[in-house]
């Protein structure tokens, strides 16, 4: 029997807010004795907010601040692994789109719900507990090394049916899946960018439910190739 597939990513898709990386830069700070990398990384997260290209995203902001003041990528890895392993916690809270829980509920009568991320599992299972999409995800793939990695994960699923692929950046979380014919849905800032070309488009996950909910019902039906009205 045919089963369409849906791959989300983690930060910026399912875990919202700054928390982590706010967490990371704080990290950062410290090792290198220097506080006013945190206010920088403020300031570098408003521009990521806004749709700056500049940045992949907030880590990539963190990063190459640390990397202008001479940070080594030894002292960067120690500060992102300590930053994890505060995730979901006071020091680095994230927060779920509004209804997820119910929303994955619903969607996985339909369809595999499978995480694929770059990020380690330290601190992901609590958190995926306190954003209530733990129970719902039948595969969970961490550190995989995207854009390869994804591709990889997406290969294997479009042996099964049909794919749809769920992130923030477009690179890293849709291209590979795209190139492989799968389906495509971007949140967060870079759903502006009118240079990019996903099927479906929005502010956050929760703007695309109807639609993806739509999208995995009619490929579960084995129409071919299921419709989506791309959303400029």
């Amino acid at each position: 029997m045919r089963q369409p597939t849906v791959v989300f990513d983690f930060d910026g898709t399912l875990a919202l807010g700054h928390g982590p990386v706010i967490a990371y830069a704080r990290h950062v700070a410290d090792t290198l004795g220097d506080r006013r990398l945190v206010d920088d990384a403020i300031d570098a997260l408003a521009l990521v907010d806004a749709g700056d290209a500049a940045f992949l995203d907030g880590y990539d902001a963190v990063r190459r601040l640390a990397l202008a003041r001479g940070a080594g990528a030894g002292e960067l890895e120690d500060a992102y692994q300590a930053s994890r392993a505060q995730l979901g916690t006071a020091a680095a809270p994230v927060v779920a789109p509004p209804g997820l829980g119910a929303f994955l509920a619903a969607l996985r009568r339909d369809a595999r719900l499978v995480l694929a991320t770059n990020a380690p599992a330290t601190g992901a299972a609590a958190a995926l507990e306190q954003l209530g999409a733990a129970e719902h995800l039948v595969e969970r793939h961490y550190a995989i090394g995207k854009p390869a990695g994804l591709a990889a994960v997406v290969g294997a699923h479009l042996a099964r049916g049909p794919v749809l692929s769920v992130g923030d950046i477009w690179d890293y979380d849709l291209a590979p899946a795209a190139a492989l014919g799968a389906a495509t849905a971007l949140v967060g800032p870079a759903a502006t960018r009118t240079d990019l070309m996903p099927d479906l488009r929005g502010a956050t996950l929760a703007d695309l439910y109807d639609d993806i909910r739509s999208w995995a019902a009619s490929a579960a039906r084995g129409l071919t190739a299921p419709s989506l009205d791309r959303k400029a």
